[in-house]
């Protein structure tokens, strides 16, 4: 098994020979600027390496993970207008760049694109493979429906938001390990045991990122934090706090974020001293470190020596305990 950045190098490099230079201009030209935001890439080196872990050829396995990189992007394209989001990766979003409607069709046409790449597949794998990105596709939307309706919903779950997340965030990862151990002749057990192993390092994934967007040093992490307290998102931090809160703490919560009025730097501060006596950042920390752990035991049950298997998780070692 390769290094990460080799992995990462080789994408990166066919990614920017492929043409996206159509017409109309208009419709091509948001495409490109997605693509070109540099990005970690980490679904599509996920693709390659399992792929590889199996013995296949990460050639073979490129089509589908450029698909899965392409998917993402439209992702976020659409979900940059539903949030009014004026950046993503420090530069202009799409429809701030263009405009709304711009935005809805580029996405709309990387979304079709994505589907070009990933048929590309052998046919005698490819029905399980559309099946895995069909699935896929279905739970990430329905993850980011679930995430739109808890912005005015005063009874969600800690379960809830896990779940929620699950499918907005995990399945991508884990869909992008199985159709790459599929593609490099994995037993289907293998891909369902690499699967889980994705299912719980995404979701680990997701609550670290909710964990430095209220704690981590801004000088690491490279932007402000607080943004998801101010825009009052129920992240897994504020129901925690919720669950455990004396009724004094818990009715300043709501109020807090009942309302985007307050002083922003007063609310951050409030808000932020209310998690630290609760130790939300602690409870977060174990949390994460509980994923992790399943996401490990998961993989142990890949029928492929430890060593192999060791890139694989020192990548889950560093999506969870990274600092930005």
């Amino acid at each position: 098994m390769r290094e990460y950045e080799d992995y990462y190098s080789y994408f990166e490099g066919v990614l920017n020979q492929v043409d996206f230079k159509g017409q109309p201009k208009e419709l091509y030209e948001p495409i490109l600027y997605t693509l070109k935001l540099k990005g970690k890439r980490i679904r599509p080196v996920l693709t390659l390496m399992a792929c590889e872990l199996f013995g296949g050829n990460i050639e073979d396995a490129l089509p589908q993970a450029m698909a899965i990189e392409m998917f993402h992007n439209f992702t976020l394209i659409h979900d940059d207008i539903m949030d009014n989001a004026p950046l993503r990766r420090g530069k202009e979003s799409v429809f701030k760049k263009w405009n709304p409607s711009v935005a809805i069709l580029s996405g709309d046409t990387l979304f079709a694109l994505a589907y070009q790449y990933v048929q590309k597949a052998d046919k005698d794998i490819l029905p399980d493979v559309l099946d895995i990105f069909n699935k896929t596709a279905i739970e990430v939307c329905e993850g980011q429906q679930y995430d739109l309706s808890y912005e005015s919903d005063n009874k969600v779950t800690v379960e809830q938001y896990t779940d929620m997340i699950r499918l907005k965030t995990a399945v991508l990862f884990s869909a992008s390990l199985k159709i790459g151990a599929l593609i490099g002749g994995a037993s289907m057990e293998d891909a369902h045991n690499l699967y889980d192993f994705g299912i719980n390092i995404g979701i680990g994934f997701q609550l670290k990122d909710d964990l430095l967007d209220t704690f981590g040093d801004e000088k690491v992490f490279g932007k402000k934090t607080g943004k998801d307290i101010l825009s009052n998102k129920k992240t897994f931090l504020y129901l925690k706090a919720l669950e455990i809160a004396g009724d004094r703490d818990r009715k300043q919560l709501v109020d807090f974020y009942s309302s985007k009025n307050h002083n922003k730097e007063q609310k951050i501060e409030s808000v932020k001293n209310i998690f630290r006596n609760l130790e939300i950042d602690r409870l977060t920390t174990e949390e994460i470190t509980r994923y992790y752990n399943m996401s490990v035991k998961s993989l142990e049950k890949v029928n492929v020596s430890d060593e192999k298997k060791e890139k694989l998780l020192a990548i889950a070692t560093k999506m969870v305990e990274r600092n930005k």
